[in-house]
């Protein structure tokens, strides 16, 4: 339909060439079709670009982008991966051009009527952003929609609004993570143990739904943008919390976040803890 605004779907990958085509065709099949499908390489050494253009021959609103930036303090001492693509994340909404901007996980996959589900909610609620919820990945599950008319019907409690995502944020921000305390000077390490712990995160709240896949207007970047993960007010405990900073900052300056108990998400996770056991019936 001409009429509906361009959305920028965002693909963060670092050597995921195995699971990356699968996240980019739940993309392409997307019941939403007026996209920009932009991969973005954060230093990828595997066949991850290869996997990119066999698509883009196929679908011209794919596109590849390479991370010019370079995360110093991307692994921790472990080699586990902290930054979680921050910069290139960073880059690629610089670099979009749609009303909305979204994100797609590079080992995870979506149901095909997620973005057109996201959209229609956000216009309705006149939301600067929102976030939906997650079944764990199956293969089953792909090329499949969830019938949102008929849950709405049959289940209760699905919205989680603006003053409840507010008061959340605030409950979780420790004292020194306030404006007026440099925290960013404080090694992560010293701000996750207790008792030092509760300064900085007070409790280890989630924010409600996929924080990774947030669904908001793009003019937000001109002032919220991914953080380092010494900046981040948000973080988890692990020190990634990359998504749950941003959507938090989000909640905090513009007050019009929702989220709503849909899952649309297929996560790939060790844990196979399915949060809406049953649903799977409203899947079509």
């Amino acid at each position: 339909m001409p009429s509906e605004p361009l959305i920028s779907v965002i693909i963060p990958t670092y050597n995921e060439a195995d699971t990356l085509g699968i996240a980019i065709q739940s993309m392409i099949d997307q019941t939403y079709k007026n996209l920009e499908i932009i991969v973005v390489d954060d230093g990828s050494t595997d066949t991850t670009e290869k996997v990119v253009q066999t698509f883009i021959e196929k679908d011209s609103r794919i596109q590849y982008l390479k991370c010019p930036h370079v995360d110093p303090y991307r692994t921790d001492m472990r080699g586990v991966n902290i930054g979680v693509g921050w910069l290139a994340r960073n880059y690629a909404m610089e670099k979009s051009r749609g009303e909305w901007i979204t994100f797609q996980d590079a080992d995870d996959a979506s149901l095909l009527n997620r973005i057109e589900i996201q959209h229609n909610l956000a216009v309705q609620y006149n939301a600067v952003c929102i976030t939906t919820s997650l079944f764990p990945f199956k293969e089953e599950f792909l090329n499949k929609q969830l019938d949102v008319g008929r849950l709405l019907k049959e289940e209760k409690d699905i919205i989680v609004s603006p003053t409840e995502i507010n008061a959340l944020a605030q409950r979780i921000k420790g004292l020194l993570m306030r404006d007026w305390f440099p925290h960013h000077y404080i090694p992560f390490v010293f701000k996750k143990r207790l008792p030092t712990r509760l300064l900085f995160i007070r409790t280890k709240e989630s924010y409600p739904g996929v924080d990774g896949i947030p669904f908001f207007k793009r003019e937000t970047i001109e002032h919220v943008q991914f953080r380092p993960r010494h900046k981040r007010v948000w973080p988890s405990l692990s020190g990634r919390g990359v998504g749950r900073d941003h959507v938090f900052q989000l909640a905090e300056k513009y007050g019009r976040s929702y989220s709503f108990k849909l899952p649309l998400y297929l996560w790939r996770t060790r844990d196979a803890h399915n949060p809406y056991p049953g649903w799977e019936k409203y899947l079509v």
